[in-house]
């Protein structure tokens, strides 16, 4: 499969996946697809995304990451098998999937967030009532309970008891998914913030971690757990600077728990300029 370059479709590699992919995807949604030459499944794949990118003429653009060429790359995502895609927008992988799906499920991945752009509509557009967590909880029971085949909707209704605080209820709706959703990048982000929350059960208090900190500044768990704790209040990038610190100092304490944290922290975050900063600084350490 060659990687055919336009203006909707690119290479994607380590000098330009944080312009062309994390900045970029601020306007456009990126597609990412992890492929090699040598793969079967990818040569099915990559023609029918292709396909697509032209067909959705600039609603969405694909980049193609040889995973041969960019094995740093692919490394820092976590990427086990190939094809994988990934869609990026706002700075986030917001979904995603392992795989050569078909072309109509490929469309119906698609259909979720992007649009084609076949001509711009003078009507503006309808404001949307806003909804909360409850009410979309309730919503979404509601509709399963009617259409119980639509896996999907359990996929939503655990994003929707998370959201709400009801970590435990959403574990089990999370569990209970089906393979091709478990590995959906929002699945997969919604497990990584329930994993940091978990880690927290039965932690020291912010100020306690801080005291063991300075008494011992070689304390790796101290570091590791306040690294969580500031993650999840109001100071992210604190948090982010516990585990470089661990990944410079101590890379193989607890079997690389800096390097785990950070990647699942990275899919915690809704800020695509702090996400794209500690990314780099964590690849500079790793290679």
């Amino acid at each position: 499969m060659n990687a055919t370059v336009t203006s909707h479709m690119f290479d994607v590699d380590q000098d330009n996946f944080e312009t062309e992919v994390l900045q970029a995807s601020l306007k456009t949604p990126v597609l990412v697809d992890f492929w090699a030459t040598w793969c079967e499944p990818c040569k099915s794949l990559g023609p029918l995304l292709e396909k697509l990118a032209v067909e959705y003429n600039g609603a969405f653009r694909l980049g193609k990451v040889d995973v041969d060429k960019n094995q740093e790359l692919a490394g820092v995502f976590g990427i086990r098998s190939i094809p994988t895609v990934m869609l990026v927008k706002d700075g986030q992988i917001l979904d995603g999937f392992a795989g050569a799906l078909p072309e109509g499920q490929l469309r119906e991945f698609l259909s979720r967030h992007v649009q084609p752009l076949d001509g711009e509509s003078d009507e503006p557009p309808e404001e949307a009532t806003a909804e909360s967590p409850e009410q979309a909880i309730n919503r979404l029971q509601q509709a399963i309970a009617s259409e119980p085949d639509r896996t999907e909707l359990k996929l939503d209704l655990a994003l929707a008891l998370a959201q709400a605080g009801h970590a435990s209820a959403a574990e089990t709706e999370l569990n209970a998914l089906p393979a091709n959703l478990a590995i959906d990048a929002r699945a997969v982000r919604l497990r990584s913030q329930l994993d940091l929350s978990r880690s927290l059960q039965d932690a020291p208090a912010l100020e306690a971690l801080q005291q063991r900190v300075q008494a011992n500044p070689q304390d790796w768990e101290a570091h590791d757990l306040l690294g969580v704790r500031l993650l999840l209040s109001d100071d992210p990038a604190a948090g982010l600077d516990h585990w470089l610190l661990l990944l410079e100092r101590a890379r193989d304490w607890n079997d690389g728990q800096a390097k785990k944290r950070l990647l699942a922290a990275f899919n915690t975050l809704n800020d695509a300029e702090l996400v794209g900063r500690y990314r780099r600084r964590m690849a500079s350490l790793l290679f």
